[in-house]
């Protein structure tokens, strides 16, 4: 064995020496809340930044520096000492970047240029590997692209758990975990108690030996609008966590099950709404700006769902009565029915609809909503196939949304919201429209796009989302993975691999952008990204889950067993 041979096996060795430390004092490290000062030793090296400790931000840092990080809204700011390993310290005891967990991929060019990639895009904190950046293209004004953003991470984090490199994943739960809001405030400004952030930043301070968390709640986003996505991103991500690596002692965690009951309050919490599906803004999930989601919006539907199953299944039972997983099991039987029964449309649905009748009353009507049939679109009925449905975008009062959102459909089928028919009709439209919503460049995010009056009515006149473009009907290559695990779950891989066939054409060549614009997605979105992270793991995502259909169960969810069927009439009063 050479001596660089002999270099790699010790540092394999002093890598796994200092993972097996962190992994056996997971359970014994203080609080993740108890943010009292400290010192950090070095020969302690990762294991208390890694349980996401902080001293005190009157402490060490100075409050001259902390105050100058400062910015307006709710952004929380957490210092802590530097000593600790330096990031090119701590890649040199990261094992060297391989893909031996897919062998065949290894001779793949593109796919070795997209595992470089993401790993420049790797954060660090402390000498810990905490995320990764939305984006390395950085040539110009950088705005939030710089950052880690809970829901751009999460293709990140399912790429490495599929090539068996949990640790940045470990780290990203525990270091979102960490700046979770605790304090519930009324002054219109600060949100309440439970949030998660948007997206967090570390600052470092060479001069005076600091490194900085910032975390922006949406107080510094564009609209300044909170995301209700991120926490149950969160809660999704741990139990992919879980179920990657089979250790529970992560969500086992005193903090964890408390994170987890602290997001899932704010939504379980009785309220005025009359309905069991979750009342959102606009800009409040993946479509961040302005686009009339407002009310209902599918995404955040089938993101509530999926959470609330993670969380039925990591949770701990609590004490007699009812407790928090009542709840749950409450709220997942309403919601199911609910979602099933007034968001999915097909074809037949789409001919009740349009011989609705109005002025209902009781709960024997037939159109609950008292929507008035003149209000369907022209075009989904040249759209709608004989064979296929989808659930549509948005569901309240006189108003049905028609619009199709892939995220929302994709995930409605990994938590098993869907039917199996639904499921399989959901990829009969794909397959049916395939040049509307896939045309060059996979996925459309929307369809159709919003155009001419409606465009300035309902986007505000948004220079950003016109039509074809970003969020307005613009093709995102992320959404490739979501494809990929509902097409295997469907039992239809070939849909996946033309998609991805598509994307391999051109995305390499085109610089991993954000997303694309036009009708098909031939052009390269005129505000986009180049280097776009989630544009990078979603591919690898889906190329891995290709190669090895088993990567399925870490994000997939199987339909569980209903213990009773609720009835129209009782879930309208839910």
């Amino acid at each position: 064995m050479s001596s660089s041979d002999l270099q790699k096996e010790a540092d394999r060795s002093d890598f796994q020496t200092i993972f097996n430390a962190i992994e056996n004092a997971a359970t014994d490290s203080p609080k993740l809340r108890e943010r009292r000062p400290y010192q950090i030793d070095r020969q302690r090296s990762c294991e208390d930044s890694m349980m996401g400790e902080f001293v005190n931000q009157n402490d060490s840092a100075g409050p001259q520096f902390l105050e100058s990080l400062k910015t307006a809204g709710s952004t929380e700011i957490v210092a802590s000492p530097s000593k600790q390993l330096t990031p090119s310290a701590c890649k040199q005891l990261t094992p060297s970047a391989s893909w031996g967990c897919h062998a065949s991929l290894n001779q793949n060019p593109m796919v070795v240029e997209a595992w470089e990639t993401l790993r420049k895009s790797i954060v660090y904190f402390q000498g810990n590997m905490v995320g990764t950046v939305a984006a390395l293209d950085l040539s110009d004004d950088t705005l939030n692209y710089d950052q880690v953003f809970v829901r751009d991470f999460v293709p990140s984090g399912l790429a490495f758990l599929m090539n068996k490199e949990p640790a940045i994943v470990k780290n990203f739960l525990l270091r979102t975990l960490g700046l979770q809001s605790l304090v519930k405030h009324v002054d219109c400004f600060t949100l309440g108690q439970g949030v998660m952030p948007a997206s967090f930043k570390i600052l470092h301070n060479p001069a005076r030996g600091t490194e900085a968390t910032i975390a922006d709640f949406g107080g510094s986003a564009i609209g300044r609008v909170a995301p209700v996505d991120s926490g149950f991103w969160w809660i999704i991500m741990l139990n992919a966590y879980t179920k990657a690596t089979g250790d529970y002692s992560l969500s086992e965690m005193p903090d964890c099950q408390t994170g987890m009951r602290l997001i899932l309050s704010l939504c379980l919490s009785e309220g005025f709404d009359n309905f069991p599906t979750l009342l959102c803004t606009d800009g409040c999930c993946m479509v961040d700006r302005r686009m009339g989601i407002y009310g209902y919006p599918i995404e955040i539907q089938a993101l509530f769902f999926m959470a609330l199953r993670c969380a039925r299944r990591l949770l701990r039972a609590e004490g007699g009565g009812e407790g928090f997983i009542g709840m749950i099991d409450k709220r997942l039987r309403a919601l199911r029915y609910h979602l099933r029964n007034y968001f999915w449309l097909d074809f037949q649905k789409l001919n009740n609809i349009y011989r609705y009748k109005m002025e209902e009353y009781s709960h024997t009507a037939v159109n609950k909503f008292n929507v008035n049939p003149e209000s369907i679109p022209d075009w989904i009925f040249d759209f709608m196939p004989t064979n296929g449905g989808y659930f549509i975008g948005n569901v309240s009062p006189a108003r049905m949304d028609f619009r199709w959102f892939a995220l929302g459909n994709c995930m409605a089928i990994l938590s098993s919201l869907a039917t199996s028919e639904q499921s399989k009709a959901i990829m009969d439209l794909i397959e049916e429209r395939w040049e509307e919503l896939v045309g060059e460049m996979p996925l459309k995010v929307s369809y159709p796009a919003l155009e001419s009056h409606e465009w300035r009515i309902v986007t505000g006149c948004d220079p950003k989302n016109t039509r074809w473009s970003y969020h307005n009907g613009g093709s995102w290559p992320v959404l490739l993975w979501s494809l990929t695990a509902a097409c295997i779950k469907t039992g239809r891989p070939h849909i996946a691999k033309r998609a991805l066939e598509l994307a391999e054409s051109r995305i390499c060549r085109d610089g991993w952008p954000e997303y694309y614009d036009g009708k098909t997605g031939r052009y390269v979105g005129k505000q986009s990204r180049k280097f776009q992270t989630w544009s990078v793991a979603g591919y690898l995502v889906s190329k891995m889950m290709l190669e090895d259909p088993s990567h399925l169960g870490i994000v997939s969810l199987e339909e569980e067993k209903q213990k009773s069927t609720l009835v129209r009439s009782t879930t309208f009063n839910c």
